[in-house]
């Protein structure tokens, strides 16, 4: 494989949501030249179906950089745009996943920037998983993609630390940051010939980051304290854990978004409410989960306190 310079690399940049932004600005700020951007085509959204375009695009517009949104990526006529673009190296951000034909399409390959330390948590959602399942420590990856998801040869990685403090959201902020660093230093190094990629490690208690359901956002109150309080923060703010609040008779759905954990022993059952003026605990192994913040019916998200001036509660309410 021939050296390219900085200023002979041609990038095709794959990418949709505010994740992948970070990383594209980086790249024009690092002076490397993109000659086209490809990202998931416009769509309705909300309540008022108002057709919208992904931050990706709507960043590449305003930088005068050409946008292809094809809906088939084996499509011939987006196939043909993207060979018409002439591009030796592509950068994938959060995108999905991609055909043969289409990876290797540029001389230098393609990678792709993902927000964890393969090879753990391969998939949809590694930020949230890590969290739900209570790591300390994350990272990002680049690598050559190759014909399975998240399993092509390593470029570099970087490790964050978790904080005990942390939600999805916090997470995601500071990986979309240190991910748009090592896109760029990554772009360097092909531009430098020094890419030295290593096959991916073969572990054998492997964890997956498959896509979030309705269903895993479910929260089960019978689980110990902590497994609960994880998965509340793993899925904050977006898509939100949510359980049922059975009170005076009427059972709602409701969304949870922050909780601080207060270990103890007792003897009531788990999803038991206990409520003051200004404070909202639950009952579960292990101890009780404060509830901070959440979200009734028909309501925007609050503060415990302001939700507790308009509710009332029987002495039997409890979650399930």
């Amino acid at each position: 494989m021939s050296t390219p310079s900085k200023n002979r690399l041609r990038i095709v940049f794959m990418g949709t949501p505010d994740f992948a932004v970070a990383s594209l600005k980086s790249i024009l700020e690092a002076g490397f030249e993109v000659v086209g951007v490809v990202t998931a085509p416009d769509r309705p959204a909300g309540r008022g179906r108002k057709v919208q375009t992904s931050p990706v695009k709507q960043f590449a517009e305003e930088h005068h950089i050409k946008v292809l949104q094809p809906t088939n990526l084996k499509d011939e006529s987006f196939l043909d745009e993207l060979r018409g673009l002439h591009a030796n190296l592509q950068v994938v951000v959060a995108f999905r996943m991609l055909p043969k034909v289409v990876w290797q399409m540029p001389e230098y390959g393609t990678f792709n920037l993902h927000a964890s330390l393969l090879p753990q948590y391969r998939g949809a959602a590694p930020i949230n998983w890590a969290i739900i399942n209570g790591e300390t420590k994350t990272g990002v990856t680049t690598f050559f993609i190759d014909d399975k998801i998240d399993t092509g040869s390593v470029i570099l990685q970087r490790e964050e630390n978790i904080l005990p403090e942390d939600n999805a959201g916090s997470l995601h902020d500071r990986l979309m940051e240190l991910g748009a660093e090592l896109v760029v230093e990554t772009c360097k190094q092909i531009a430098s010939g020094t890419v030295d990629d290593l096959p991916q490690k073969e572990i054998s208690n492997l964890k997956p980051a498959h896509k979030i359901h309705k269903e895993t956002c479910q929260i089960d109150w019978n689980v110990p304290l902590e497994d609960i309080h994880n998965l509340i923060r793993g899925l904050s703010p977006y898509p939100a854990a949510w359980t049922h609040l059975i009170n005076q008779g009427k059972e709602d759905p409701i969304k949870i978004y922050g909780t601080h954990m207060e270990f103890g022993e007792h003897h009531l059952e788990s999803g038991k409410l206990l409520a003051d003026k200004k404070t909202l605990k639950v009952a579960v192994r292990g101890g009780y989960l404060q509830i901070l913040e959440l979200q009734l019916p028909g309501k925007r998200k609050m503060k415990v306190s302001e939700v507790l001036n308009g509710l009332n509660l029987d002495e039997n309410a409890h979650l399930r």
